[in-house]
């Protein structure tokens, strides 16, 4: 089984504390989106998960508290971008997110984080120039703390139609998608880093960026050793290359405030959520209560022992 930890709220930057005892715990309970009432509880056994996958914009909060992960295999997504607070408005300076990053990598090793420069937003403010000139000093500071960045271009989701009004964000051209793809591709392959993009249909592959599988079951075989039986998630777009995974998050939960973000679309509903937040609860946030109906969902290992790397 692999942990997705989490792509609906930041983990690592607001509830390390929670994660970390539902380790220890070796189970948390995590409500369905669609019904929220509908909880399951996740066997959270090193026996069984052979993977987390931490999606963090600030995992500063828990570099100290990795040696509680010592039984998991996991790795980071770390997105690094550098808007300003009209964008992302409750990050750290971009300095200490760097050197986060730096920090991290160096605990881990740099293979196992990922750079993420995304969503990727055009208007009179951010031009593709700025872009490319951030892009090429990101570069420069994470070239030895990374091996890959993946990239995107941003999707106008009705949910985070609110939060945008008025910052003359629009979906990008194919013009201008493929012109900061091919300078960012020069950018990366000058600091030898891997470039792909995450749940993009564009074709890339003349600038020898591939589509990304940011749940990847090739990287988490290197990790473990061995070959790993796992589906392609269908439960995300067509175009995303990740394997399935169950996610511990919480949608309008995250507090770094970004205005693009699907997760996030009801600024009183996520204010709610984190003050009930509860870090001995097997919930992210919340408790369990009489109205709710609790199902143990079967999980298992998916690692093949019998198959080395160089089987793979």
């Amino acid at each position: 089984m692999i942990i997705s930890a989490s792509r609906r709220t930041d983990i690592p930057a607001f509830f390390s504390d929670w994660l970390i005892n539902r380790l220890n715990e070796q189970y948390a309970y995590v409500r369905n989106p669609m019904n929220i009432h509908q909880v399951s509880k996740i066997n959270l056994s090193p026996d069984v998960v052979d993977c987390i996958v931490f999606w963090s914009k600030n995992p500063q909060p828990i570099i100290k508290k990795l040696s509680a992960l010592k039984d998991y295999m996991y790795y980071f997504q770390f997105t690094l971008n550098a808007y300003e607070e009209d964008i992302e408005t409750n990050l750290p300076p971009l300095s200490a997110r760097i050197d986060t990053f730096q920090v991290l990598s160096n605990l881990i090793g740099k293979n196992r984080v990922i750079w993420r420069y995304d969503p990727i937003i055009v208007n009179d403010k951010y031009s593709i120039n700025w872009h490319i000139e951030k892009f090429r000093y990101l570069a420069e500071q994470l070239c030895h703390y990374t091996e890959k960045v993946t990239i995107s271009f941003i999707d106008l989701y009705t949910k985070i139609s609110h939060n945008i009004k008025g910052k003359s964000i629009y979906e990008l051209s194919y013009a201008q998608k493929d012109a900061i793809s091919k300078n960012f591709a020069k950018i990366a392959h000058l600091h030898n880093i891997v470039i792909d993009t995450c749940a993009e249909d564009i074709d890339l592959s003349s600038y020898d960026i591939e589509h990304a599988r940011c749940i990847d079951d090739r990287l988490i075989s290197k990790l473990l050793h061995c070959s790993i039986n796992v589906e392609k998630d269908k439960n995300q777009r067509l175009e995303c290359g990740c394997i399935a995974s169950i996610d511990l998050g919480l949608y309008n939960t995250c507090q770094n405030g970004c205005v693009y973000c699907y997760a996030n679309h009801n600024c009183a509903i996520r204010t709610q959520n984190f003050q009930s937040y509860d870090s001995f609860s097997p919930l992210l946030c919340g408790h369990i209560t009489e109205t709710d109906k609790i199902t143990e969902r079967k999980v298992k290992s998916q690692k093949n022992m019998q198959l080395s790397l160089f089987d793979i």
